[in-house]
Parts: C-alpha cells; structure tokens; sequence
C-alpha cells in the first residue's frame, strides 16, 4: 500500500513538474517597434509544446489573430479582443501564423515555431498581401535557414 502511494504521488509531482517548466513568452503589438510601425515584438518566436505566448497590447486598436492554414493540424485557432491581452496555450508542434486583425495589410505579423515546424511547407502556401506577405517571407525564411 505504501509503495502504492508512493508511486502515485511521484507520478502527481513528475505532471505538474512539467507544467512549472513551461514558459510564458511575451510578445507586445506596437504602433510604432524596432522594426517600424504596426508590428508585433518580437515577431518570430520559438517555443516548446506547452508553452504560452501573451500578446500585450501597447496602444489600442490591436487584435492577435491566429491566421488560418498556418497553424498546425488539431492546433486550436485564437481571437483576441480589440485592445485585450490575451494568452494563447501552444500544445502543438509546428508553425503559427499570427495576425493583428486591425493592421494586417500594415505587415503586422508574427511567427511562432513550436518545436519542430512539421506544417512548415504548408504554412508557406498560405496567400499573403500587402506587407505582410514580405513579412511572412523573411520570417519564414528564418524557419528554413533553422534560426
């Protein structure tokens, strides 16, 4: 009965070790950034499975979107609120393609890589426009180039 107990109890400890590992990554959704105008900093993200991302809205008017076909399959699809920070659970691995509703045609986008990005050549068929499809290009090029 002991051993029973004991084994149950270092299985509860070993679960929620893995939860207390898991990182919070922030990324803020700027008027004005590193990188120009309307963009999310930073914009390419690596994380591991299990791993949250915060988007902390700066200034109003910005919204997180997930972007749709660049996510990966089973992956829950996210829409934040206008002016809201929102926090988004990455359980699965691949490539997420985010959005600022409000100011996507400005180029305001990010990647996040979780894990390995087994949807990688999928997530680049996506039609982009405007900037964000220069955006798209060069952060998705990091992917391939393995940054």
């Amino acid at each position: 009965m002991r051993h029973a107990f004991a084994v149950a109890a270092s299985l509860a400890v070993s679960m929620f070790a893995g939860h207390a590992q898991a990182a919070d990554h922030q990324i803020q959704m700027l008027d004005k950034g590193e990188k120009g105008v309307m963009v999310f900093q930073p914009d390419f993200v690596r994380a591991a499975p299990g791993d949250t991302v915060t988007f902390v809205p700066t200034s109003k008017g910005h919204i997180a979107q997930s972007i749709w076909g660049m996510i990966p399959d089973g992956a829950k699809t996210f829409k934040g609120k206008t002016s809201e920070q929102i926090t988004v659970m990455l359980d699965k691995e691949g490539v997420y393609g985010v959005k600022c509703a409000a100011h996507y045609g400005m180029g305001m986008v990010a990647l996040i890589v979780v894990g390995r990005p087994v949807n990688l050549a999928h997530a680049a068929t996506v039609k982009q426009s405007g900037k964000a499809k220069k955006v798209f290009e060069s952060l998705l090029a990091q992917v391939q180039a393995g940054n």
